[in-house]
């Protein structure tokens, strides 16, 4: 059973940068693909990004391309997320996950655990 844990979530004025990072445990973070979702107040929970197991291919929804930045640290079982040019939109409670299976099709089929998140808000 994978556990994650996330943090660095705050309060950020558009244009500004933040990070949020995932420590996972009870698993080989090695052997998962890792992502980040995010479901803001009222709205569906969503893809952001995801990071294939080896961190060689990464993915993102096009609301965040350009601007956002995953990576991993498979020796610290560890993935961060480094948000750029943060718009008010991009207020959200943004939730860690993995998957056994692939980081390209995480965001149709979902992961297989969900970090509890960590709530980022961008005042205008």
């Amino acid at each position: 059973q994978v556990q994650l844990v996330e943090s660095g979530g705050g309060l950020v004025q558009a244009g500004d940068s933040l990070s949020v990072s995932c420590a996972a445990s009870g698993g080989t973070l090695s052997n998962y693909a890792m992502g980040w979702f995010r479901q803001a107040p009222g709205k569906e929970r969503e893809f952001v990004s995801s990071i294939s197991s080896k961190g060689i291919t990464t993915y993102y929804a096009d609301s965040v391309k350009g601007r956002f930045t995953i990576s991993r640290d498979n020796a610290k079982n560890t993935v961060s997320l480094q948000m750029n040019s943060l718009k008010p939109e991009d207020t959200a409670v943004y939730y860690c996950a993995a998957s056994r299976t692939s980081a390209q099709t995480m965001g149709a089929r979902g992961p297989d655990y969900w970090g509890k998140g960590t709530l980022v808000t961008v005042s205008s």
